[in-house]
Formats: structure tokens, C-alpha cells, sequence
């Protein structure tokens, strides 16, 4: 159905290929997941199918590429509509249409379907992907995930032969996740569909795919095979995995349950450890001046440097309640987060949690109770005042990049925080070397983005920094690195509250999980109580060394040596 033959792709002014000498054949009616690292050309091969690689984006394609039979170099992607269904990394990009339903039929109307075939599928797709509350709500007015879900919604409704997707759950609650990934499953089983994949989050979707395609770094040759295979060989690997490799599994594990199949010997070994006893207590169970499953000691090791039960409060909410339009999208909520502290946001898509946040900062009045952040009220602050006790992060970081270069937007970060001239570019130098000055901030990778946004954030040094789904479109080691970032930011006192839907990303790095749901705050209380008391927001280890307490590979390492 898709192949690529000796495929290379150079873009203007690029001094060597993105990727070459491709070699891959995608069959009919089969799941493959495209993995590797950041900047290795993942979405270039995906353009490359759509044929949005070279037509649009510019640049030089070596080779042939051919979808059901169509060669992308001579077909543009108007011609290609038919059969393939693309949805890239932003979903904002692809709307064209103001609200959800409208969207979902606009595919249909452009292929001149008819009007009863298009009221049909809208309906399925709808059911399908749980959009049917959502149908006639302008699209602008949805969270991050729920525009994420249109968006494969939007082209799932013309039944394309071929979907390529690139970051499909990225913004998704673990959930909705399953859910868009059981659909796709259900598509290549019973209809025959071809997907093409990539994600980031390999926990989420390797146990989908029936291949994986690996590009293990820049001008590598791409290497294909069983999903355990290349696991096996690949630098980028779930934590599933990355269990199997320390435990020395064979074969390795790929779900959460042929990993505790295989964990017996393993858990006694951790039982009998110094740190075991301590990861076997229960929640009514906990040590004396500890949280239960990870103490004290551990957490000013290994996360933030100062303890939330000894430290100074930085930002309340009383009774908080915000209404947007019909919608009751905060009510009740009663938090505190204190200095050192690190806290994660979590809940289904929708569940209030980027509302919190932007409340937090000063973007959305509430409509009832009180909101104080550094002894003040942040939408009745000013912009200059308020940067200097709170720093929001967005789900999109370009949002807050409007420069042509990142000098130009480290020279206006410094002017508008009143900072000494250099100040952002030096703390750009220190979270990330390498990115040089003449760069446009739209030709940066993903993470490279994000970290251009946070040095501009601190660059004003707010005691309290919020962050909307931080590791959207980040690898492994890319969030290996803001993890380090953002620990040593803790250790220096900062207070830090993100958003998430990232259950790996909560586990390594947060004290704290609060859980939202239709705008209340349900659970809230230490990380270990809170993800291993819920099947949906618990770890892989957690899942899998259960009933022990244990949340990341890095602790069982720890343990084990």
C-alpha cells in the first residue's frame, strides 16, 4: 500500500539530507509505528506519503514514493486526498471549519459525498471517538486533547485507505487514548485500513503496532521488524521495556501484562532490599514523616530539594469557580502550593485543568471565590508586576514566540522582564547549548522550542511557574533533560504546577498529583497515593510490581544496585 524506494529528502538550505536512502514497504491493512528520536525526519517520511513532502513544504525528494499505487511526485496531495488521511503534529493547523460537527463533514463535502453518506459517518465518528457531547461546540473553545480528537475525527470520515499520523495521543488523557487507538485497531483489523504512525509515547502504542519502523539517529539506515525486536536494539523505549532490559526478560515485554507474567523473581529480589520494605507499605500504612512509598530523604535526593510540608505558600485558591459561556468549567476548588513544591494537574481532556492554570497566571477572571498568587490577585495585576511572581508555560509554546530569531526573542524577554541585557540568552546556554542565535524560532525542534519558552518565562525568575503539557512532542531524552531542568529549578525554591496527561512524567518528577474532573478537584494528595490507587493514571512499573510501590525504572535501579 505505501512504499518508499530509495527515498532521500533535502530541504532548501540544508546542507545534508534529512533522511536517505529509505527502503520501506508499508503493507495493506497493517498498524506501523514509526520510532526514533527527535529530529531524525519521523514527519518528513510522514509528509513524504501525504505528499505534502515536497509539494508543499519545499525541498527535494530523491526516489519514489507510492500510496495505492500513486506516485507522490507527480500526484499532490489534493490528488491524493481520497486515499490518504493525514493529521500532523499542531490539530489547529488542520481546521477549516468553526465548530466539531462542521469539521467532520468538511473532508466529506471537498470528496463530493453525498449528503445522507455524510450524516451517517459524522454519526459513527462521533460515537466512535466520544465527541457526540461535543458536536455543535465551537472548535476554539475546546481543550488541547478534544481538538486533538476532531482532528482524527475529521479524517476518519472520508474512510481514507492509508492514515498517516503523527503524534495522534499527544494531548490525550490516557483514556481517550486507548480509546482513538482501539478505533484505530478496529480499522486495520476489519476494514483493512493502512496506518503509518508516529508517536513519541511508545507506552501508549507499541502493543498496537504488527511493525516498527526505527530510525535510530540522523542519516542512519531505517531498520524494520517485530515491535520486540527492535525494542530490543532501539535507543527510544518504553519503561516497560526498559524493565525487561534491566531484569534481563527474554523476550521483552511489550504490555503491562507479560511484564508481570515475568516479574516474580524480580519482586522478591526488590523485597529484599533496603529500600523494599518502605515500597510495600500501604496508604494507611505510611513512615513517620514520610510520604508513603517514597521518603523524605528520597524526594529532596532525587526531586525537589525542599520539602512542601516545611515550606512557604506561593499561590491559593478559595471556593474557585470559573464559567465560560454555558460552560461550569472550575468549581470548589480550594488549592495551595507552597515553595520547592512540584505538582502535577491531571484528568480526562476537558476536565478543567489548562482553565486552572490560565486563572492562575491572570488570563481568566473568576467568575467566584478568590485566586492569590505571591500575596496578589493576578488578573487584577499588572502584565510587568505579575511576571515577576508567576510564569505560564503554554500548551503551544510558539504562542509566546513572536520574533524572527531566538536572539531577537531573548533580547525582548530581557526588556519586558527589566532584566540585564544577555540574562535570557544565558539561561537559553545553560537548559539547552547549541542553538544559535540567527535561528527562527519556528525551525526548532520541538523541544528546543519549549525550552526557548521556559528561558524566556524565567527570565523575570517567578517564584511559581505553570506548564501546559510540558513534554507534548518530546522524546525520551528530551524529557530526561526537563526533568533535570525543572528539579533543579524546585531545589532553588520554585513552585511548580503543570498540566499533564504525561502518568511517566508524574511519577519521576512531581510530589504532588491533583486529579480534575468536570472542574472539580477529586483526589489530591502524594504521588504514590494518588497514580497507584488509579488504573488510569498509574505507571507501567506501578502496574507491574504491584502490590510493591514502585514508580519509575530509575527507582528500581536504584534499588537493585
Amino acid at each position: 500500500m505505501i512504499r518508499f524506494e530509495n527515498v532521500s529528502v533535502t530541504y532548501d538550505d540544508a546542507p545534508e539530507p534529512t533522511v536517505r536512502g529509505i527502503h520501506l514497504h508499508v503493507p495493506e491493512g497493517e498498524l506501523m509505528l514509526l520510532a526514533g528520536p527527535s529530529g531524525v525526519g519521523k514527519s518528513t517520511l510522514l509528509g513524504a506519503v501525504s505528499g505534502l513532502v515536497p509539494h508543499f513544504t519545499g525541498g527535494t525528494l530523491a526516489g519514489r514514493v507510492t500510496v495505492a499505487g500513486r506516485d507522490t511526485r507527480t500526484h499532490k496531495p489534493r490528488e491524493l486526498a481520497d486515499v490518504v488521511g493525514t493529521v500532523g503534529q499542531d490539530p489547529l493547523a488542520h481546521f477549516v471549519t468553526d465548530t466539531v460537527e462542521d469539521e467532520l463533514a468538511y473532508g466529506m463535502e471537498s470528496l463530493g459525498l453525498s449528503p445522507q453518506v455524510m450524516r451517517r459517518r459524522v454519526e459513527e465518528t462521533l460515537d466512535l471517538l466520544g465527541l457526540a457531547d461535543l458536536r455543535d461546540r465551537p472548535i476554539s473553545t475546546l481543550s488541547g486533547g478534544q481538538q486533538q480528537r476532531v482532528a482524527i475525527g475529521s479524517v476518519l470520515t472520508p474512510h481514507p485507505q492509508v492514515l498517516v499520523l503523527d503524534e495522534p495521543t499527544s494531548a490525550l488523557d490516557p483514556a481517550a487514548a486507548e480509546e482513538v487507538l482501539s478505533v484505530l485497531q478496529r480499522l486495520v483489523h476489519d476494514l483493512g485500513t493502512t496506518v503509518l504512525m508516529a508517536e513519541h509515547r511508545l507506552e501508549r502504542v507499541i502493543q498496537y503496532a504488527d511493525q516498527v519502523a526505527l530510525l535510530p539517529a540522523a542519516g542512519e539506515p531505517l531498520r524494520v521488524g517485530a515491535p520486540a525486536d527492535i525494542m530490543a536494539i532501539s535507543p527510544v523505549y518504553p519503561p516497560v521495556v526498559g524493565l525487561g532490559r534491566l531484569a534481563g526478560w527474554t523476550p521483552l515485554p511489550l504490555t503491562v501484562r507479560n511484564a508481570r507474567r515475568a516479574a516474580g523473581d524480580l519482586k522478591h529480589r526488590l523485597a529484599s532490599t533496603a529500600m523494599g520494605a518502605d515500597r510495600a507499605a500501604r496508604p494507611d500504612q505510611a513512615p513517620a514523616g514520610g510520604t508513603p512509598g517514597r521518603s523524605l530523604g528520597e524526594i529532596e535526593q532525587r526531586g525537589p530539594g525542599r520539602s512542601p510540608a516545611t515550606a512557604t505558600p506561593l499561590a491559593a485558591t478559595k471556593n474557585l469557580g470559573v464559567r465560560r459561556g454555558r460552560i461550569e468549567a472550575l468549581r470548589h476548588i480550594d488549592l495551595t502550593v507552597t515553595t520547592g513544591e512540584v505538582l502535577a494537574l491531571m484528568g480526562r481532556n476537558g476536565a478543567g485543568k489548562s482553565t486552572l492554570l490560565s486563572t492562575l497566571v491572570g488570563l481568566i477572571k473568576p467568575t467566584s471565590g478568590t485566586v492569590t498568587v505571591g500575596g496578589a490577585t493576578p488578573h487584577r495585576t499588572t502584565p510587568r508586576d505579575l511576571i515577576r511572581k508567576v510564569g505560564l508555560v503554554p500548551q503551544e509554546p510558539r504562542d509566546l514566540l513572536c520574533a524572527d530569531t531566538v536572539a531577537a526573542e531573548c533580547a525582548a524577554a530581557d526588556k519586558d522582564a527589566g532584566a540585564a541585557p544577555g540574562t535570557c540568552r544565558a539561561l537559553l546556554t545553560d537548559l539547552l547549548p547549541g542553538i544559535a542565535d540567527d535561528t527562527h524560532p519556528r525551525d526548532l525542534s520541538e523541544g528546543q522550542r519549549l525550552t526557548l519558552a521556559l528561558a524566556v518565562v524565567l527570565t523575570a525568575a517567578p517564584p511559581l511557574l505553570l506548564l501546559d503539557e510540558p513534554t507534548r512532542g518530546l522524546d525520551y531524552a528530551a524529557k530526561a533533560r526537563l526533568v533535570a531542568i525543572l528539579r533543579n529549578l524546585a531545589a532553588e525554591g520554585h513552585a511548580i504546577v503543570m498540566a499533564t496527561h504525561d502518568v511517566e512524567l508524574a511519577a519521576e518528577l512531581t510530589h504532588r498529583v491533583a486529579i480534575l474532573a468536570d472542574g472539580e478537584i477529586v483526589a489530591d494528595g502524594p504521588t504514590p497515593d494518588i497514580v497507584t490507587a488509579s488504573p488510569s493514571f498509574a505507571p507501567q512499573v506501578a502496574k507491574i510490581l504491584a502490590p510493591q510501590r514502585w514508580l519509575t525504572v530509575s527507582e528500581v535501579r536504584e534499588a537493585l544496585a
